[in-house]
């Protein structure tokens, strides 16, 4: 296991890389999660590098992720974008998956825009719909906090009564209220994957009180709340998983939804992130 110490250097070493590469201050950080990097081209970018040019940070396996961090301004804020992100079921432990939200904290940002897309198990919502997350349920198994403390980043024990910051709940929905894009505000749980979950998995899910299910999102959340950042937390519904009427949905529906959901997430967050 590594320790604190070799942590904290590797974390170090990966800012620095990105702080050779432009002087620009980040505020917000923002994750743009699988098919979901239409925010990319909205960003009037100062430096980009690929996953690969910055040391320690783990690579994203997943085809459809180009896998690069964005430094520029958005909408006149000074953003730091992950086109791309890493998940558990990829082989990463939490470790490695939140590694670059630490990274981003270092690099000064104060906020964190997570998005991503995920499966609704509320049969009062549809697909395409975007959810504003409340709170969310960890079923991964671990924890990305398991270990020695990062002392300089955050306590042992972090608060996680509000993990999704109320005051940008609001702000994100008067956004949408302002674009015509219907929202929900919801539970996300999170699973290990890669393999979809069985009816009587759903059923479970939906009895715990989530309203959609997802790989990814709760550790980079975590994190991010242990270095006490504010979080946004938004996710399309590209499918429904109801245990007792959903039916199979073949790939080209699925890659049209993803897209629309692009579309929609990139004039949210940039009215987000202008309100900010």
């Amino acid at each position: 296991m590594t320790s604190r110490d070799e942590v904290m250097a590797h974390l170090r070493t990966a800012a620095a890389a990105v702080r050779s590469r432009t002087s620009l201050q980040p505020r917000v950080g923002i994750v743009m999660g699988t098919d979901l990097g239409g925010v990319g081209p909205e960003i009037e970018s100062e430096a980009e590098l690929s996953f690969a040019e910055i040391p320690h940070f783990p690579r994203s396996t997943t085809a459809t992720q180009s896998g690069s961090l964005i430094l520029g301004t958005l909408a006149g804020t000074p953003v730091v974008a992950m086109q791309g992100r890493q998940h558990r079921y990829e082989g990463h432990s939490l470790q490695e998956v939140t590694f670059p939200i630490r990274v981003l904290k270092l690099l000064g940002a104060q906020i964190l825009v997570m998005s991503g897309i995920s499966c609704g198990i509320n049969p009062l919502w549809a697909p395409g719909e975007v959810v504003v997350l409340d709170d969310h349920i960890n079923l991964l198994g671990d924890n990305p906090l398991v270990g020695e403390n990062l002392d300089e980043l955050g306590p042992r024990f972090p608060d996680m009564s509000r993990p999704y910051d109320p005051e940008l709940q609001e702000v994100t929905q008067g956004v949408a209220m302002a674009e015509g894009i219907r929202t929900n505000r919801g539970v996300y749980v999170a699973v290990p994957g890669p393999s979809p979950g069985t009816r009587a998995e759903y059923r479970m899910l939906r009895s715990m009180g989530a309203d959609v299910v997802g790989m990814s999102l709760v550790p980079e959340v975590i994190v991010a709340r242990h270095m006490a950042m504010r979080v946004v937390g938004l996710t399309i519904i590209i499918d429904l998983c109801l245990p007792d009427g959903s039916e199979p949905a073949d790939g080209p529906t699925l890659a049209a939804r993803t897209m629309d959901a692009g579309l929609k997430l990139t004039r949210l967050i940039s009215g987000v992130v202008a309100q900010l």
